[in-house]
């Protein structure tokens, strides 16, 4: 039985409508940004008075705090739905890719990386801190294993691959390939793993072929 069918459809319409305010806000967010963003626009996208608004949130911080809470808790359950029999390499391109694949979707505000305003805000949240805790923590392992199999340069200190991994979740490059380019959001996807895990440079098999056959040709 879902939680639903133990609650009263006053609590069930309260908590249907608390998503709707978070969905509303991640997508305001992801086009105006923390500081451009009022609770009017929350109040106005979905249709209810502003007092209505704050009854579920008591203020704009109040309510970006908890749509990026939401955000880190889907990020974690993704993470943890992965199949175990996938390698520590291959679990961290998939949690990337559905980053990636929500953040074109206009769903996936990585509010830390735009402001030190929202930085300091986030970090007094208590709940958010834990979650980004706990999150980092299971990434840091995933590194650690990949870099111990080989899957990853093991000569790079771990923190410059995690911190990278982080800068991918948030890059530019994303919303210049998506308004500028002709790609399709599959290649956007695609060729944004490909150089997060692979560079830009040639693969090496590549590099050894051709000085190989410079050798011969000389």
């Amino acid at each position: 039985m879902s939680i639903f069918g133990k609650l009263s459809f006053k609590d069930q319409a309260f908590i249907l409508r608390e998503n709707a305010i978070l969905d509303a806000t991640t997508g305001i967010l992801a086009s105006k940004g923390f500081d451009l963003m009022t609770m009017d626009d929350v109040a106005n996208m979905i249709g209810i008075s502003k007092p209505s608004l704050y009854k579920h949130f008591k203020s704009k911080e109040d309510l970006v705090g908890t749509a990026m809470v939401r955000l880190l808790d889907n990020a974690s359950a993704k993470l943890e739905q992965l199949p175990e029999s996938l390698g520590a390499k291959a679990k961290l391109s998939a949690l990337l890719e559905w980053a990636l694949r929500v953040r074109l979707d206009g769903g996936l505000p990585f509010l830390p990386s735009t402001s030190a305003h929202v930085r300091e805000m986030l970090m007094r949240n208590l709940k958010y801190v834990g979650k980004v805790i706990k999150l980092n923590s299971q990434l840091e392992k995933l590194v650690l294993q990949a870099q111990k199999s080989g899957e990853i340069n093991p000569d790079l200190p771990s923190d410059v691959v995690l911190y990278s991994y982080y800068a991918r979740t948030c890059d530019p490059a994303v919303e210049y390939l998506q308004r500028f380019s002709k790609m399709e959001k599959e290649d956007i996807v695609r060729y944004m793993l490909e150089v997060c895990f692979d560079g830009v440079g040639k693969p090496q098999q590549q590099i050894m072929t051709a000085n190989n056959d410079h050798v011969r040709t000389r």
